[in-house]
């Protein structure tokens, strides 16, 4: 059984790795105000930033997916890693060594699978740069000369060679203490007829890896004319590498693209080099797969997709680059950024460019002129006889929605006046008002009518927030209070909602009075869930000098992931108040009380009436005492603020 990872361990790597440095690795994150960060969610489709970081309190929540956690939960979710391996890679990171309990730690066997097969590709990957010097490689030595690339070029891109006989990585890896079972499911070996041999043998070497620099795949050359392999030989599929999900160079060009908003996505690996040499260094590859939604995905994270961002596809000229110039274009409404296409003089890719007219010409190669709506009209144009009606109307027919499709309405008016022309068709403003109305049609019958996913404060005044609606749903036999359903229209709702946070994020302001609240002085069932986990937690009192110690706490003291969701989304989201002083900290704690003493006052003059006038004297009493007690206590209040709490 595996050992469990010492808990003062797991607090050091919480401590110690900041959390925007490392979401930072997976997109781009900008100023939020108040200490907080903002980026596209990983986690879900989005066109506006929804997903906050908050460093001071290694925190991270998306106000639209409600996914959120420490740095550690956020590892695990991205990555789909245990809680183990999430820990494991961070300190390895961090350079931290952590101690395992419960019978003693054995790295062979207790390691995550995830983990491991990515340290098995982290040795092959240097193994097969070792085999590169080699007297069996000079073949592919020759083959990066004739392309430009010299030992450098191979070194800084990590390019190696794979021997040609039967089992030299497999034996080599084993020796390593790698089992078959590990080698078998990493995909670098596979079942020979006599045990695992090597899936690669006698290529030129690609390390494919992911956006945080770890080794997933292999891309292979074939080099010989006896390999009756493909030319290309990738990877399978396997439990860390996905071909729809990765892309080449992105661990090299991530911080680029993010910086320039800018990304050029060129179809192999030897255009990637070429293109980083050259100077373009926002380049990327699709793996062996045409460009989708997933990789879509990840650029949009880099770029932040806003109107001013551009993505370049270079394609080679022929039929399969102009075949894949229109399956890109099928994917661009997707990005919220300006796509544009580049194809070289003479159909070259940008490796036989930059060897055939240098670096220059690659840099202008990438420059975006042509976009890529253009070249999809064009080609559709081609297809039919603008010489007759018939094949104007024809070509009209399949144009005008792609360019109904065009984001800008400035832009949108100039090509259809554009496409009027390349069709010959006279009357300009029949092909203006065509195109409008099929882009009209769009908006209203095709469009997403259940609107923007909202950050905080953009549209929380309209209903639960998902966290509560979630609560609710799984939570039907929970004690509903009196009172409206969560709804921060209702003051009490938004007022509690400010008390927690203050809680959670500004605990000195609140504490003491704070612990001596009850759960049922909160109307919203997460928010007095989120109370109890506070309370379970040891209260706010406990959270002055501790920082992120004690929000990790408050987050292990919930009682389920949808609780604790909430107790993350009030850790991150701003307090609403330029000025977070005791003032406004004494208010929120008095409105929270004052109004749980009036619904109390409430409920005793209810009780009081239905006792009567022939009710037992000393229940009477009793009753008609507490409601004095409880009025004078509401009048103080009212009177003397937070001095009376």
């Amino acid at each position: 059984m595996a050992g469990r990872i010492n808990d003062d361990d797991v607090k050091a790597v919480r401590d110690t790795v900041p959390i925007d440095s490392v979401v930072s690795e997976y997109l781009q994150l900008r100023n939020a105000g108040g200490g907080n960060l903002k980026g596209l969610c990983p986690f879900h489709d989005e066109k506006s930033p929804s997903f906050q970081v908050s460093p001071s309190k290694g925190l991270f929540h998306c106000f639209g997916c409600q996914e959120g956690g420490d740095t550690i939960t956020f590892v695990m979710k991205v990555d789909h890693l245990s809680f183990s391996e999430a820990v494991e890679r961070l300190a390895a990171q961090a350079g931290i060594t952590l101690r395992y309990e419960e019978g003693g730690y054995n790295p062979a066997h207790q390691r995550g699978e995830r983990i491991r097969l990515v340290e098995a590709h982290q040795v092959a990957a240097r193994f097969y740069v070792e085999q590169l010097d080699g007297a069996e490689a000079e073949i592919g030595r020759k083959f990066l000369a004739e392309r430009g690339f010299d030992q450098a070029a191979a070194q800084h891109f990590g390019v190696g060679y794979s021997p040609a006989g039967w089992d030299h990585l497999t034996r080599f890896l084993r020796g390593k203490g790698f089992s078959d079972k590990e080698l078998l499911l990493s995909g670098l070996s596979q079942e020979g007829r006599r045990g695992p041999i090597d899936r690669f043998r006698g290529r030129l070497m690609w390390p494919i890896r992911d956006i945080s620099g770890d080794v997933v795949g292999f891309g292979a050359r074939k080099l010989r004319d006896d390999d009756n392999g493909p030319k290309y030989l990738n990877t399978p599929e396997t439990a860390i590498y996905k071909k729809s999900q990765v892309l080449y160079g992105i661990d090299l060009a991530k911080k680029e693209i993010a910086k320039s908003s800018r990304a050029v996505v060129v179809e192999g690996y030897t255009d990637v080099m070429a293109c980083h040499l050259a100077g373009v260094t926002t380049a990327i590859a699709t793996c062996g797969t045409a460009f989708g939604s997933e990789h879509i995905k990840i650029l949009r994270r880099l770029l932040m997709d806003n109107g001013s961002a551009k993505v370049i596809f270079t394609f080679d000229g022929d039929a399969a680059g102009q075949k894949a110039a229109l399956r890109a274009f099928e994917d661009d409404q997707k990005f919220a950024a300006e796509t544009f296409i580049a194809v070289a003089p003479d159909g070259m890719d940008p490796c036989e460019l930059r060897l055939a007219k240098g670096d220059e010409a690659v840099r202008e190669l990438a420059e975006p002129r042509n976009q890529l709506f253009e070249f999809a009209i064009r080609h559709i144009v081609r297809n039919y006889d603008l010489e007759t009606p018939v094949g104007r109307a024809a070509a009209l027919d399949e144009a005008a929605p792609i360019v109904a499709r065009i984001k800008n309405s400035a832009s949108q008016h100039e090509v259809a006046v554009q496409l009027a022309g390349l069709l010959g068709i006279l009357d300009t403003q029949f092909v203006v008002k065509r195109v409008a109305q099929l882009a009209r049609w769009a908006r209203q019958g095709g469009g997403d009518t259940r609107g923007r996913n909202q950050g905080p404060g953009q549209g929380q005044s309209h209903g639960p927030s998902r966290a509560a609606q979630a609560y609710d749903a799984g939570h039907p036999s929970a004690p509903r209070p009196s009172g409206p359903a969560l709804n921060l229209r209702s003051p009490a709702h938004r007022t509690e909602r400010e008390l927690l946070k203050l809680a959670l994020q500004r605990p000195e302001l609140v504490s003491p009075a704070f612990d001596a609240y009850g759960s049922d002085e909160f109307t919203a069932p997460p928010y007095a869930a989120a109370r109890q986990a506070i309370a379970d937690a040891g209260g706010a009192e406990y959270g002055i000098p501790d920082g992120p110690g004690y929000l990790a706490r408050v987050r292990d003291a919930a009682p389920n992931d949808t609780v604790r969701s909430m107790i993350t989304e009030l850790a991150v989201e701003a307090i609403h108040s330029k000025t977070v002083d005791e003032s406004y900290a004494g208010f929120q704690l008095v409105q929270v009380r004052l109004r749980a003493v009036d619904r109390r006052i409430a409920e005793v003059q209810g009780a009081l009436a239905r006792l009567g006038a022939h009710a037992d004297p000393e229940r009477l009493a009793a009753v008609q005492n507490e409601l004095w007690v409880l009025q004078q206590y509401a009048q103080s209040l009212r009177s003397r603020g937070a001095a009376a709490l």
